[in-house]
């Protein structure tokens, strides 16, 4: 059975999800397949805070919660780490960290094959004897233009099929600084 979450970018969303299957074996997969293999440590669970402004000139901030995940040990003979050992690190650390129930929820991972990333939990599988939380890649866009299209407006950047553009030659371009994308 497959148990989607509501909010899967949450962190106590993601916790709850893990809460019942606590002997059950914990597997990060990408794209169906094993991402995290089998000997893994919880190596930090940082507790972030995003400051930051959009192309648009809004400012914004967030909290996250990016646990990464290591696999240099060669400890691939003691298996996938069950759910209840993970939570057990999960609470050991926000007893000293100030991590957010409301975070955003990020894995880090890196390994020879994979750069290190942060990605996000896309579902969560609760099978008879394991977890299998599907990671994704992160995406980038453009929040104005994301807000543009969400509320039926043009787009007001990407590629040219998504939008009307003007071509202006490159030698006529204005030269005082620009006030945003959109």
């Amino acid at each position: 059975m497959t148990q989607i979450l509501t909010a899967p970018d949450r962190t106590q969303a993601f916790l709850d999800t893990l809460e019942p299957h606590a002997n059950k074996l914990l597997i990060f997969q990408l794209h169906g397949e094993t991402l995290v293999r089998e000997g893994y440590h919880v190596t930090e669970v940082k507790a972030v805070t995003i400051e930051a402004m959009d192309c648009g000139g809004r400012a914004d901030a967030w909290r996250e919660t990016v646990v990464q995940l290591w696999n240099g040990g060669g400890e691939e003979d003691q298996g996938f780490m069950t759910v209840d050992k993970f939570l057990a690190i999960y609470r050991r650390v926000a007893a000293s960290v100030p991590v957010r129930r409301d975070a955003k929820l990020r894995f880090e991972y890196g390994d020879a094959v994979h750069p290190t990333i942060q990605y996000f939990v896309g579902s969560v599988d609760a099978q008879v004897d394991r977890v299998l939380v599907n990671l994704g890649y992160p995406a980038v866009s453009c929040k104005p233009n994301d807000e543009r299209i969400a509320a039926g407006e043009a787009a007001c950047c990407g590629p040219a099929s998504a939008r009307t553009a003007e071509l202006v030659a490159l030698d006529v371009l204005p030269t005082a600084p620009a006030k945003g994308c959109c």
